[in-house]
């Protein structure tokens, strides 16, 4: 059963959270993502594991050690989930008892670039599915009186123009830092349709900033809030991720 929850004057979705087999009177109401218009959006399925793991990391009582290991947790599934959309080529092999599988591999190298500082949190969840892989760094940092955006440092691999780029950031508020990283990478020769945007938790005013502003760039969130309030923080958010998971 669909509801509707307001916080804020927003409204945003809930639903029964649990098991399909389960009947609907069993599963508790939950909040889930909004839905976008956008064919470059993805959102992962609003599943009991992941509303679970962004309920512990929403709670302001959370203890950062637990706080760095469900967001973890997210995070693995995030840089799973967008490794599904790399493109794959034919490859196929022969098993250890001589018969061969049709199967594929991932076409093309790829990198991580991550938006200081909160992104290089990111940075281990891609290392753990992805061997070896090289990471850049880009550092922009909100002006917190306009919320605009400046670009102050950025370090990415010399070949970066010939690799699909996975670019991390946790928080997408307004949009404005992670247009500029696009644009960065851009100028570095990184097409727009080979960069994949990496976030947990996004504002549906900044999704359709980015969207409309890098519509190429595919982006792969765990979840669309509410909005933003006065001050263009995400609400209901989790605070600033940078400080809870390397500070607080």
């Amino acid at each position: 059963m669909t509801s509707l929850q307001r916080t804020n004057g927003v409204q945003s979705p809930a639903l029964g959270v649990g098991p399909s087999y389960r009947p609907a009177e069993e599963k508790p109401t939950a909040t889930v993502s909004r839905e976008v218009p956008f064919d470059n959006v993805h959102v992962l399925s609003q599943t009991p594991q992941l509303i679970a793991l962004l309920t512990m990391i929403r709670d302001k009582n959370t203890e950062r050690g637990d706080f760095i290991f469900y967001s973890n947790r997210i995070i693995r599934l995030l840089v799973e989930e967008g490794l599904n959309h790399l493109p794959v080529v034919a490859h196929n092999v022969t098993s250890p008892v001589g018969k061969d599988y049709v199967g594929v591999r991932f076409e093309g190298k790829i990198c991580g670039v991550s938006i200081m500082r909160a992104g290089e949190s990111m940075e281990e969840g891609l290392r753990e599915c992805c061997r070896s892989v090289r990471i850049g760094k880009i550092l922009i940092q909100r002006n917190e009186e306009t919320s605009k955006p400046k670009l102050f440092y950025e370090k990415l691999p010399a070949d970066v123009a010939n690799r699909w780029v996975l670019l991390l950031d946790p928080m997408l508020a307004t949009g404005g830092s992670a247009i500029m990283a696009v644009e960065v990478l851009k100028s570095h020769g990184v097409p727009e349709d080979r960069i994949l945007f990496v976030n947990l938790i996004a504002s549906p005013e900044g999704i359709e900033n980015f969207a409309k502003h890098v519509p190429k760039v595919r982006v792969i969130t765990a979840f669309i809030d509410q909005g933003l309030n006065e001050a263009n923080y995400i609400v209901p958010g989790l605070g600033d991720f940078g400080d809870r998971y390397y500070t607080m």
